[in-house]
């Protein structure tokens, strides 16, 4: 495991690694992906972020970390173990065996200290480790957290003409990694803009589903946001505009993702994404025409 630690004022952040793969063809993900913007920003090509042997994006699964105070917390819970993924597209998804608890422990870390599971929303890879299997029953991993996921998030996934209208392959995803949770009595429903913790709250993030949300810390000065699937990959900082084909709201998204870098180029807020490559983190810089990714140095 590549151990991984930055701060955010007070807060420490770590990444606990599930995995680190080749994932989609960009031409998969975006609908909109001209391999021009590869030639156009030789960054985007680099190994970190491509895999030339493959022709496939880098992709991570993985949460992040925050340890502040007497707290553990987890943002996203990525794909999980032993989880049946029909889909063809979550197919590396399907029956895995990661060592993520081990990952976890790398850090001094036991699922019984984890206090707080912030799931941004409720896609296949964002909750799986929610729960693991024993003796045939999907557990909650972490029985001493609160799970907290967004009320409007969890409302969108239960309405018959929400999430699994767009989605239907998430009713598998409800059945073993949500569900169990909700069923223990551990979760709590948040909305736009309230706190969990103070300095840590939660802002709306729109379109890749109805409910999405980001989280949102401020410590001794400095500035993050853990932005679930708000963008996927560094390539679209250069194509704000360029929506992955698992956004439910493809304007919508376009409309935030533009929303976040502005935002973030303005306050100089550290850019926390669930899936891009090495070094899985940075800040938006303004540029003439845009923007550009400037890729966090983490002290390991």
């Amino acid at each position: 495991m590549e151990r991984w630690h930055t701060r955010i004022g007070n807060v420490d952040v770590m990444r606990v690694e599930e995995m680190l793969t080749p994932g989609f063809d960009p031409a998969f993900l975006f609908p909109d992906y001209d391999p021009e913007v590869l030639k156009e920003h030789p960054q985007l090509a680099q190994a970190n972020f491509f895999d030339q042997a493959s022709g496939k994006l880098m992709s991570s699964m993985h949460s992040w970390m925050l340890r502040v105070g007497r707290h553990v917390i987890l943002i996203d819970t990525a794909c999980g173990n032993d989880k049946v993924r029909t889909h063809p597209a979550f197919q590396r998804f399907h029956l895995l065996h990661k060592p993520y608890l081990d990952c976890l422990a790398e850090y001094g870390v036991q699922p019984e200290d984890v206090t707080l599971v912030i799931n941004t929303h409720l896609h296949v890879d964002h909750v799986g480790w929610n729960t693991r299997l024993r003796n045939g029953v999907w557990v909650p991993t972490f029985p001493n957290a609160r799970y907290i996921m967004g009320r409007a998030e969890l409302a969108h996934w239960r309405d018959p003409e929400g999430g699994l209208k767009v989605h239907p392959m998430g009713a598998e995803v409800l059945v073993d990694s949500v569900n169990p949770v909700i069923n223990a009595g551990l979760v709590d429903l948040i909305d736009v803009n309230d706190d969990v913790l103070p300095g840590i709250s939660v802002r709306a993030m729109s379109g890749h589903t109805a409910g999405q949300l980001a989280v949102h810390v401020e410590s001794g000065g400095q500035r993050a946001l853990f932005t679930g699937d708000a963008f996927h990959q560094p390539m679209q900082v250069y194509r704000p505009d360029w929506s992955s084909r698992f956004c439910e709201q493809r304007a919508q998204a376009n409309a935030t993702r533009r929303a976040l870098f502005e935002q973030a180029a303005e306050t100089d807020a550290i850019l926390f994404p669930a899936h891009a490559g090495k070094p899985h983190a940075g800040r938006i810089r303004r540029r003439a025409s845009g923007y550009v990714f400037d890729p966090l140095d983490p002290h390991l």
